[in-house]
């Protein structure tokens, strides 16, 4: 594992080149460009508030800040789903025609939608002050906690999914399924108040439950995240990651063969 490590850090200038080329190229060809980093959420969160405020009311006061704290982490989970699948599909030219590290591209993937995130949560910070609803800044700092067990998390999924994609070219088109069945099954549009409490326990095994729950208490709630959620959320991201790990290292022996 150090070894590994060692190697990253040595491709390293590798990694930030790829972060650069995807924020780039991201949008690259569309009117908007860099824009709809912002407008992706913004439009989202237009729709399930109409939804979920005028349509099948809720009940939540200040829905649209309720949602968009959540709503925003998910997207970044989301693209591990959807997009990360495809990573090393995307790059296999690159991988048939020079030697690096394979770990690099989930690495630099997972980067780059990480910074996409916190672009994101600038419009999360500016709704708060145009609404004028607050930030606790005793709270505020857990943010740093939460986001990086959510990238490990992140990594961890982008490392399963790209690497099983090369071999099963089907996966790429089930994750978006599966991302929407895993969206519905995370308090992304609802609070935790709406699962059953005798399956509350379970429930938060789902590692994005108490993420996004964690998310919400800092920037909805103003208070600290339950240590609770947080250690379950390391724990079930850290086992993911190290699945990943493993199972990344195995599969990408053949990847040149393969693609």
């Amino acid at each position: 594992m150090m070894q590994k490590l060692h190697e990253l850090y040595q491709y390293r200038e590798m990694i930030a080149s790829l972060v650069r080329k995807d924020l780039k190229g991201r949008y690259k060809g569309s009117v908007l460009g860099f824009l709809w980093t912002f407008l992706n959420p913004l439009l989202q969160l237009l729709v399930y508030t109409m939804v979920f405020s005028v349509i099948l009311k809720s009940g939540i006061p200040n829905y649209y800040l309720h949602l968009f704290v959540a709503l925003v982490p998910w997207i970044f989970f989301a693209s591990s789903l959807t997009t990360g699948a495809k990573l090393v599909l995307d790059q296999k030219n690159m991988i048939k025609k020079i030697y690096f590290p394979r770990e690099v591209l989930p690495v630099a993937y997972t980067v780059s939608s990480f910074c996409n995130m916190l672009f994101s949560f600038i419009i999360v910070f500016a709704v708060i002050g145009v609404m004028g609803l607050g930030i606790s800044l005793t709270a505020l700092p857990w943010l740093i906690p939460v986001m990086a067990i959510q990238f490990l998390l992140v990594l961890g999924v982008n490392l399963i999914t790209s690497s099983v994609t090369v071999y099963v070219r089907d996966l790429e088109h089930i994750m978006g399924v599966v991302s929407m069945a895993w969206m519905y099954l995370s308090p992304v549009v609802y609070g935790i108040d709406f699962v059953p409490e005798n399956w509350q326990g379970w429930y938060l095994y789902n590692p994005m439950a108490p993420l996004i729950l964690s998310y919400r208490n800092i920037l909805y709630y103003q208070t600290a995240p339950e240590m609770k959620h947080l250690g379950i959320a390391l724990a079930v991201s850290l086992v993911i990651l190290a699945v990943g790990a493993m199972t990344f290292s195995r599969l990408q022996r053949r990847f040149a063969e393969v693609l």
